[in-house]
């Protein structure tokens, strides 16, 4: 395939970014999106110009570092998919792609298609975990029974692999899909309950603090998600987000 590039060019945080075109010819539609990406910075290298800077990691879906805007979709036109699973059959021969990095204040470009998500890792860190002391006092981790259905959604929501295609989806930018993932698979485990009220006034607080916007409630997020994380985490916490508000 031969294909046009519109690819996002932006020196660093501080600089004015611009999109810039680049022709590419010898696409194969089983390669990978950023398999083809690597293709266009082999030719750039050879020609003595700035390979394209992009994130990723294990490119294999579950990093979700290598998070693209492509054509105006998070992780592209495909579906339960990261950028890095995204096939090049998805995409015709002679198309022009405008390739993007994920746009929120909360997401500062660090340079061309790669963003800071600290943001994300600075909200799990407020309380997206379970404390326990296990010097001398370990505990079987089997021994407190758990729903099946319980078990099974709090597995659901744990899937989210912070990828920020929730936010890059939604008009608000907002980060409520995945904060109330990160709430719900400590919610639904007895574990978690201990720490449960503490837990999501820390979390969401820190999510404002972040800058991200509010729930437009258009579900944008759950459709663009690449594990389909779904809504329902979000009306979970907000649930828990009330009660925990009366506790004080």
């Amino acid at each position: 395939m031969k294909l046009t590039l519109k690819i996002w060019r932006q020196a660093n945080a501080q600089a004015k970014g611009s999109l810039t075109t680049y022709p590419i010819d010898g696409v194969e539609g089983d390669m990978s999106f950023l398999e083809m990406l690597d293709v266009l910075n082999e030719q750039l290298i050879e020609k003595g110009e700035e390979p394209v800077v992009f994130d990723h990691d294990c490119r294999e879906g579950i990093c979700g570092s290598c998070s693209l805007q492509i054509n105006g979709e998070p992780h592209g036109p495909d579906r339960l998919v990261t950028t890095c699973q995204l096939h090049m059959r998805k995409f015709n021969d002679g198309d022009t792609i405008v390739i993007e990095p994920f746009r929120a204040k909360a997401f500062p470009v660090i340079k061309d298609l790669m963003v800071d998500r600290s943001s994300f890792d600075r909200i799990q860190q407020a309380g997206g975990y379970i404390s326990v002391n296990t010097s001398g006092n370990t505990i079987d981790a089997n021994a407190i029974p758990v729903e099946k259905e319980a078990a099974d959604d709090s597995f659901n929501a744990a899937t989210c692999i912070g990828c920020g295609a929730c936010v890059a989806a939604c008009k608000n930018a907002s980060a409520m899909l995945f904060t109330s993932a990160k709430v719900s698979q400590f919610a639904l485990l007895p574990q978690g309950r201990v720490e449960a009220t503490r837990r999501v006034l820390n979390m969401v607080e820190q999510m404002d603090k972040e800058g991200f916007g509010n729930c437009t409630n258009t579900g944008a997020c759950e459709i663009e998600c690449p594990k389909g994380i779904s809504l329902e985490n979000i009306a979970r916490m907000n649930r828990e987000y009330l009660a925990a508000s009366f506790k004080g």
